[in-house]
């Protein structure tokens, strides 16, 4: 066995991971002790990495070779590299000399590597010149980014891990940092057991388990968060909480802020935030008072119509109290995506260019220009993301969409125009790791990229650790290397257009990093005293300049920021409703977010069964009250309106969510769920400044969805055909219609065994759509128990396997017996002694058998049934029963991603009383 270290793909934590290998294959993963950004630790996605990169799933997941399509719509054909890089440099390079640079548009992504990044955004820039070279990272940190450049002068977070440890006051706002950050979140559970006086305040309208959690649960109404920041403000002014000598010394603009704020008093806020003025009072004291504070914060600050507004209001509070630029304190922009720093410090975004630099200054682009060794860089702006995809859609301004590494038709907003987007392009590239993403059915070319475990380079996470990141195997297939596609398309491009000296002669990814690293001399994030052999040593933070030994930890300690006074700066925006405010048409407040074990699309974890037991199916989550007054039973099928379509999902029951709000988990598509995704509802409104999208929030109308025709089948399947049935199935969803509903989502523990569940429904019945539904599911040949009355659209199968177990089942019309078939199948319980009672269309089971409990721990496979019965036995104070359950049971002793649940499960049932 061999083993690598190297980083983990998922959140912008950037935990160091060792890779075990053997030979061509990844054979597991675990946390690197010696990483100063996790110490060993993983989440529940990180340590299942592995299974992802398993050979049946890769072999069936993959994309493997270069595919093209001859015609729009039709079927892909595989074709040699040469042929594919020909017709990629040969068909952009046609469109700019017949439409203008500007006719082409580069969407990448914070999952590429910093030297992916550095060669795309010189192709786009320097070489075809068009400032059009975005990346999803727009969708997530932008905001952050405008917000940091604003109030301090760089898009650079002043704090670092430790301080968590250090803060006598943790305010975490716009994050559910319990289910986006694990490990981050063991630091902070950590901190709160070594000092139990640490004060956490979370603001977040839904009752996450990162709120449960606080010593302070502000629960504001969506939209409302400078509304809060504003009012905290006004108690410190009014208490005197703030630094008045460091205010006069290092910021400008406070006489403004001041004035504005006056008005937000607590009582004021209060009614608008739907909070209680005391607790706003109360925040604002710890706050101020009960220092270090420490900041924490993300998507639901950054996602929004005022997104920069509530990233500078809350920075405004540091300022105010002095609370920045010491150890435990500072505004800590937690990051979503792995690399959407380093894409940062390259200059990935339209307004951007390398080093920190700007494409609206002059001066900018002529050190740029010089660096990249061009006359000039274009000054036209270019197009964020949805911008980019509007144009294309609208008036087809872009032409060509080259996307890479990235699922904009799952991802983006009003998915109805982004699918118009990909349809009316005249050329469309897609490179990508993984075959069966949502945009590969759009793409005329489709190239085939490394995936984790296969690439060398370097990520920077939140805290500006920059890591390296090692091949532990050899690319699959004909995969290659994102910045090798790149710099091969380049050198194409370059001998069309007669160019003697290529930009792009890059022979390994070193060469590549050594020129983002001279790009950054004598900027805020120098980092001229790195090089990889260092990296190869230990992670190192930036800046480190030339001489210097290590990175800075801490940023601002001198109180001297990265403006051209070196003060940093108050901003007193006011404040903006969302984009969609409730209306009597739309009463509802949608939001989405993150499930505790998926990842963004789910193109890599949606590939780990064992990952969907947790969440295990799409739905709308609605607080009780909300069903019990509009008479739903959970289970129920709903369709949720916007102003730009609708989606049918079943409703759950979850306390979390307040009356007249709900939820839905960002990760929902149409790899998984008929139609167009969530994304489908969510608005394009963008904030004025980061232009981010409002993903976060739109008004919504949820009725009852009249489809009384429903089929509900699943089956156990080989691990090496799973994947494929999937795409089957998938395929039948629009045998369903938008009218309609239809899901597919995998469950199991593999590599022992990978299911898939399969549900849809109808106002009619659909006969001719089951025979493949039923082929899929393996019930088409073998021993099948059927039982069908065409008349009444019934049809029900059955197939046992040789232990006597339920091997698969499809259920159509009358599916009411769906709950203790599907707990037959799952737990592997005996059912052969049922008979034909299993075609009974009965809703309770011919035996009694208990039902399926909630997993809550991945890791270990533990129910809340098994948690509740050992808790039973368990005696002591909550620390000691919770000690016992995890000796007993191991729950949340592997990765810890659902130690808050079992904590709360602790706290909700007793002890069982001590003997007299």
């Amino acid at each position: 066995m061999t083993e690598t270290r190297s980083t983990c793909p998922y959140c912008g934590v950037g935990c160091g991971v060792i890779i075990e290998s053997a030979g061509a294959q990844i054979t597991g993963v675990r946390g690197d002790p010696e990483h100063p950004a996790n110490f060993g630790r993983l989440c529940s996605k990180g340590s299942t990495l592995h299974l992802t990169a398993a050979p049946l799933v890769q072999q069936q997941a993959r994309l493997q070779q270069p595919m093209r399509r001859a015609q729009r719509g039709g079927a892909l054909q595989s074709v040699e590299w040469n042929v594919a890089l020909d017709e990629a440099a040969s068909r952009l390079a046609a469109i700019v000399e017949r439409d203008g640079a500007d006719a082409i548009g580069l969407y990448l992504s914070g999952q590429l590597l910093t030297e992916d990044y550095q060669v795309f955004n010189k192709l786009g820039k320097g070489l075809i010149g068009t400032n059009n070279v975005d990346t999803n990272s727009r969708l997530c940190m932008s905001s952050a980014v405008a917000g940091y450049k604003a109030s301090l002068g760089a898009d650079a977070p002043p704090c670092n891990y430790e301080d968590i440890g250090l803060a006598r006051t943790i305010f975490i706002t716009g994050s559910h940092m319990a289910w986006a950050h694990p490990v981050l979140y063991r630091r902070l559970e950590d901190a709160k057991a070594a000092n139990p006086s640490l004060k956490v305040i979370v603001a977040d309208p839904r009752r996450t388990e990162t709120a449960a959690m606080a010593d302070l649960h502000l629960q504001l109404l969506p939209g409302t968060d400078v509304v809060l920041h504003h009012a905290m403000l006004h108690v410190l002014l009014w208490e005197d909480l703030v630094d008045r000598a460091f205010i006069a010394a290092h910021t400008s603009g406070f006489e403004a802020l001041r004035d504005r704020v006056r008005e937000f008093t607590p009582a004021h806020a209060a009614k608008v935030c739907g909070l209680k003025a005391e607790d706003i009072v109360t925040a604002a004291r710890w706050f101020g008072s009960h220092t270090p504070t420490l900041s924490l914060y993300c998507q639901g600050l950054n996602q929004s119509t005022s997104g920069t507004d509530k990233n500078t209001t809350l920075i405004n509070l540091h300022l105010a109290t002095g609370q920045i630029g010491k150890p435990g304190a500072g505004p800590f922009s937690l990051t979503g995506q792995p690399n959407a720093m380093g894409g940062r410090e390259v200059g990935g975004l339209a307004n951007l260019l390398p080093g920190h630099r700007d494409v609206a200054n002059t001066e900018h682009r002529a050190e740029a220009a010089k660096l990249w060794g061009v006359p000039e860089l274009p000054a036209r702006p270019g197009k964020a993301a949805v911008e980019m995809f509007q144009a294309a859609a609208a008036d087809g301004q872009i032409k060509a969409l080259w996307i890479v590494c990235t699922n904009p038709a799952q991802s983006l907003p009003d998915q109805a125009m982004v699918r118009r987007a990909l349809e009316r392009a005249e050329f469309v590239i897609l490179q990508e790791a993984y075959r069966a993403t949502a945009t590969a059915a759009y793409a005329d070319l489709l190239l085939p990229a490394t995936g984790w475990g296969e690439k060398e380079g370097t990520v920077t996470n939140s805290e500006r650790r920059i890591t390296r990141v090692r091949a532990a195997v050899p690319p699959l297939g004909n995969a290659r290397h994102d910045w090798v596609i790149a710099r091969d398309v380049a050198q194409r491009i370059e001998a069309r257009w007669g160019r003697a000296a290529s930009l792009f002669a890059y022979a390994d990814a070193e060469a590549v990093w050594n020129e983002h690293r001279e790009a950054t001399r004598g900027r805020d994030l120098d980092i001229t005293g790195l090089n990889y052999p260092m990296l190869d040593a230990v992670p190192q933070q930036w800046p480190c300049r030339e001489g210097e030994a290590e990175g800075r930890q801490r940023l601002y300690e001198d109180h001297r920021f990265e403006t051209a006074d070196g003060r940093a700066r108050f901003h007193a925006p006011a404040w903006k409703a969302p984009a969609e405010p409730r209306s009597a048409a739309y009463p509802v407040s949608l939001s989405t977010g993150r499930l505790r074990d998926q990842w963004h699309g789910m193109s890599r974890s949606g590939l780990v069964g064992r990952l969907f037991a947790h969440s295990p199916e799409p739905c709308v989550q609605m607080h009780p009250q909300e069903l019990e007054r509009r008479h739903w039973r959970a289970g129920e099928l709903v369709r949720v309106h916007s102003r730009r379509g609708s989606i049918v999902l079943p409703v759950q029951a979850d306390e979390a969510v307040p009356p007249a709000q709900a939820f839905i988990a960002m990760h929902w598509g149409s790899e998984y769920l008929g139609g167009l995704g969530v994304n489908a509802l969510m608005p394009p409104n963008a904030c004025p400044q980061s232009k981010q999208p409002e993903l976060k929030h739109a008004a919504v109308r949820i009725e009852r969805a009249v489809l009384p025709w429903q089929v509900v089948g699943a089956a156990w399947l080989p691990a090496s055909a799973w994947f494929d049935q999937r795409e089957l199935l998938r395929e039948r969803f629009a045998a369903f219609g938008s009218a309609g509903y239809a899901s597919c989502v995998p469950f199991g523990r593999e590599p022992e065994r990978i299911g898939l569940l399969f549900r849809a429904a109808s106002a009619a019945p659909l006969p001719d759509a089951l025979t493949p539904i039923e082929a899929a599911l393996g019930l088409h040949e073998g021993a099948v128990l059927r039982y069908a009355d065409a008349r009444a659209g019934q049809r029900r199968a059955m197939l046992l396997s040789d232990d006597g177990a339920l091997q698969a089942f499809l259920l159509a019309g009358d599916a009411q017996a769906q709950g203790w078939v599907l707990d037959l199948l799952q737990q592997g319980l005996p059912a052969a002694a049922f008979g034909r009672a299993l075609l009974a269309a009965s809703a309770s089971a011919p035996q009694a058998a208990a039902p399926r409990s909630p997993q809550v721990c991945s890791c270990h496979d533990v129910s809340e049934a098994r948690i509740v019965a050992t808790l039973q036995t368990c005696t002591g104070h909550p620390d000691e029963r919770l000690r016992q359950v995890q000796k007993t049971l191991r729950c949340g002793t592997e990765c810890g991603s659902c130690l808050p649940a079992v904590k709360t499960l602790v706290q909700r049932h007793a002890a069982v009383a001590e003997p007299a």
